[in-house]
């Protein structure tokens, strides 16, 4: 029973509210006793003693029967949909409980009381019956008050969570995604390295690439990085690329030390440094130089626009990637300038309350 049962009190209450009856029991049936019973003639002890004892009973019976109303009432409408419905019927049961109480309770009391030899009669009295009732209503929209709080409180954990497992899951996606487009591109460097090196030279991409792939490996499923394991990575591509195009492949690094521990999404300066590469021109009359820096709290990539006349065969989800995994982490977003000349990507960095 809820009654004795404090996982179930809290489960249909909201609280555990065993104090709060044992003080609210004291408290209103003091103050029912000073309102109803100072009548001149209740002037020994032993006839205060009783009519404070009857407004104990009267008080445990009106708590307790309406409390278990109460419960009967939030599991059979549990939903927020039915909270006015099970509002109203409760006010009314209340309302009938306290009359039915006043009543059947009177009678048996002043019966009880008689036995004793001290006169009682019982009478049922408006003047009586309205405060009781309003104070009745007090307690019950305080437990109201309490459980809807609760609910609510609920609700938005439940829904954050659900919200979280749905930002994970595209999170997720968006890394699985960056993933083989890696290794698509990456493909396609073999593919010309084979065309034009020998055999030793793909050979041994083929094993830089290997020790690439397992850095993203032992990167695990993280959503950000420091800056100093994404620096790693992406110097660890460059060394890659730099066997296939020497001295025609600059890259410039301009990053503070102080700035090494900061976070950044995976993969991301990696995939942009792989798009300069692909969609531009390296070669001994037009080396590619990519400068990579930190300004205004974003790390920022800027090369100058060398486009090729044919172009590699492209998916198009490089920048969307970072953009969508960057739009889902924070609320910080990164910034594309293409001026026609030179093409700029100012990547946010994050710290981990982002």
């Amino acid at each position: 029973m809820p009654l004795f049962n404090k996982q179930k009190r809290i489960q249909y209450l909201g609280f555990d509210d065993v104090r709060s009856c044992l003080i609210g029991i004291f408290i209103i049936s003091f103050i029912t006793n000073y309102l109803f019973n100072t009548t001149p003639e209740r002037n020994t002890f032993d006839l205060i003693f009783i009519g404070y004892a009857v407004n104990v009973f009267f008080t445990i019976c009106y708590w307790l029967l309406i409390r278990n109303i109460l419960i009967f009432l939030r599991k059979k409408y549990p939903d927020f949909k039915d909270d006015k419905k099970r509002i109203i019927i409760l006010m009314l049961l209340a309302v009938c409980t306290v009359v039915i109480v006043d009543y059947v309770g009177g009678e048996l009391t002043a019966r009880f009381i008689r036995l004793f030899g001290y006169y009682s009669n019982h009478r049922v009295e408006l003047k009586v019956l309205i405060p009781i009732v309003i104070i009745t209503v007090m307690v019950m929209a305080i437990y109201e008050a309490i459980y809807l709080y609760n609910r609510l409180k609920k609700s938005i954990r439940q829904e954050e969570q659900a919200k979280q497992v749905m930002i994970q899951a595209q999170l997720d996606t968006l890394r699985n995604q960056a993933r083989p487009h890696f290794l698509f591109n990456s493909l396609n460097t073999l593919r010309d390295i084979i065309d034009q090196d020998s055999k030793e030279d793909a050979k041994r991409f083929v094993d830089n690439l290997s020790d690439v792939y397992r850095f993203i490996i032992e990167s695990g499923n993280s959503n950000i990085i420091s800056l100093e394991k994404e620096l790693k990575f992406a110097q660890a591509y460059i060394h890659i690329q730099s066997e296939r195009f020497g001295e025609n492949l600059h890259v410039k690094w301009d990053i503070p030390e102080d700035k090494l521990s900061i976070m950044i999404v995976p993969m991301s300066l990696q995939l942009l440094l792989e798009n300069a590469i692909k969609h531009n021109v390296v070669s001994r009359s037009k080396p590619l130089i990519i400068n990579i820096s930190i300004k205004e709290d974003s790390l920022v990539v800027n090369n100058k626009i060398q486009a090729k006349s044919t172009q590699t065969p492209s998916t198009k989800i490089g920048l969307k990637n970072i953009e969508k995994r960057y739009q889902l982490i924070s609320n910080k977003t990164p910034v594309i300038i293409n001026d026609g000349e030179n093409f700029t990507v100012k990547l946010p960095l994050l710290s981990p309350s982002n």
